[in-house]
């Protein structure tokens, strides 16, 4: 289905995948890069802003992950290797046999997740706030998590929520979802990620959740990765929505760095 929106053409669709109608949009042409979002979130809510500079010169694949915004649940747990998994299936069926991918926070775990499962597919990999360690939050998240519930998720991310689905049993199905997979988060083995062999573009904030010390820590375990730590909070660096500022500009997001990263040989 083509759309266009002020700013920029695509198109979108579903595909079946283990269990899933899923969804998600294609813009631009060029190397194939795939987004993957974070908790919480939908395509737009999370890489609305950074998209159109992307789809200038590379195929830009969105997607949107088991119970996120468009696409349904499948009536069990959300896991990181799941999301992975179909993932790779999407790419499948898509025929696409090889790829960049870009994943924020919970997106570049589950981004991680997809080189380690399914390396083939992956020709480069960006992780953007991406937890790998539980000792990677801060002490008090954990505690945060074990008492979260809807009303203390973001107004911006239950609108664009909202915005593309307009159920709020789904909404709350979502929050759930994330919520009990980040509780029972388990560390992700020392040998799967010194055992990565594409290069990896790792980037965090400086006053971001996840500590400066457990970017470097996992920069320092993969062996062709390089290490970007960005000014601001989790999510700033690509304007994600609820980082967003009046005067929030282009030029202070990362764009340029991860197209440096991808157009190296």
């Amino acid at each position: 289905m083509e759309k266009t929106t002020e700013r920029l053409s695509f198109s979108s669709g579903y595909s079946e995948i283990n269990g899933l109608n899923m969804y998600y949009e294609i813009y631009g042409q060029g190397k194939p890069l795939v987004l993957i979002h974070g908790g919480g979130s939908t395509i737009q809510s999370c890489f609305e802003k950074v998209i159109p500079l992307f789809a200038k010169n590379r195929k830009v694949i969105a997607v949107e992950l088991q119970a996120h915004g468009r696409t349904n649940d499948r009536g069990t747990d959300s896991s990181f290797e799941q999301d992975a998994d179909d993932v790779a299936a999407l790419l499948k069926n898509l025929s696409i046999s090889q790829a960049d991918c870009f994943g924020f926070s919970n997106g570049g775990t589950t981004a991680l997740q997809l080189a380690i499962r399914h390396p083939e597919l992956v020709r480069k990999l960006v992780l953007g706030s991406a937890l790998v360690k539980r000792s990677g939050m801060p002490g008090w998240f954990w505690s945060f998590m074990e008492q979260a519930s809807l009303e203390n998720m973001p107004a911006q991310l239950q609108d664009a929520y909202l915005k593309v689905s307009p159920d709020p049993e789904g909404l709350q199905l979502m929050h759930d979802r994330d919520t009990r997979r980040m509780i029972y988060f388990r560390d992700i083995p020392d040998e799967l990620i010194t055992a990565i062999r594409m290069p990896v573009l790792i980037i965090n904030g400086d006053k971001d959740v996840i500590t400066t010390e457990h970017a470097l820590e996992l920069h320092r375990q993969i062996p062709h990765s390089e290490l970007a730590i960005i000014p601001g909070g989790h999510g700033e660096y690509i304007g994600e929505i609820t980082t967003l500022k009046p005067d929030s500009k282009e030029s202070d997001w990362v764009v340029p760095i991860i197209e440096k990263f991808l157009d190296k040989e």
